[in-house]
């Protein structure tokens, strides 16, 4: 999406919003774009590489997807960055154009539902409302929302199912590949949260 002309600011702010923590670029200035990154070998084929060649390493010299307060480490979002963004994805072909609040959500958030559907269809858990308790105690989802497998039937399967189609369709990609677990509960008005392998 950083490609198309979302701005890491605004995809942090569409996660932060919807109750995580952080967004991905924000935990990528607290971890350090320099993790595993090697100037000698770096290329200018990545906007992690470009940021690290551009002396941006995250909050540890306060310059990375934001630039960061000496005093208060808050971060503000930077011109500088969105523009070698811009420029990076333009040199790959890549038009700019306006990415909505939820096109972010939804390309975010339902694969995370595909996925745990796959997990049901796999026998990998037991019931939905099992991958539920994982993405909350483990990886940060919003309490209030009630887990990935509560938040989408709250939605619809059926209209989850329909992007997940049209974005397989315009994106491609195997994270996109649909669920026939899902797609059947789509159809019968079933439910992930409460189905059982």
């Amino acid at each position: 999406m950083l490609m198309e002309g979302a701005t890491p600011a605004q995809i942090d702010s569409v996660l932060y919003d919807f109750g995580f923590p952080m967004g991905p670029f924000s935990m990528s200035d607290l971890a350090g774009l320099d993790i595993g990154w090697k100037e000698e070998k770096s290329s200018s084929s990545t906007i992690r590489e470009i940021l690290c060649e551009n002396g941006r390493r995250g909050q540890k010299n306060g310059r990375g997807y934001y630039t960061y307060d000496p005093d208060t480490r808050a971060a503000t979002p930077d011109p500088e960055v969105e523009q070698l963004i811009k420029d990076f994805a333009v040199s790959k072909g890549h038009e700019q154009r306006e990415v909505t609040d939820q096109e972010i959500l939804e390309r975010l958030l339902y694969p995370m539902v595909n996925e745990g559907a796959k997990i049901l269809e796999e026998k990998i858990a037991i019931r939905g409302s099992d991958i539920d308790v994982v993405w909350v105690n483990g990886y940060g989802w919003p309490v209030y929302r009630g887990g990935p497998m509560h938040w989408a039937d709250s939605i619809g399967l059926a209209e989850i199912v329909s992007k997940i189609e049209s974005y397989s369709e315009s994106l491609g990609g195997k994270h996109w590949d649909l669920s026939p677990l899902l797609k059947s509960l789509a159809e019968s008005g079933g439910q992930l949260q409460t189905h059982a392998s």
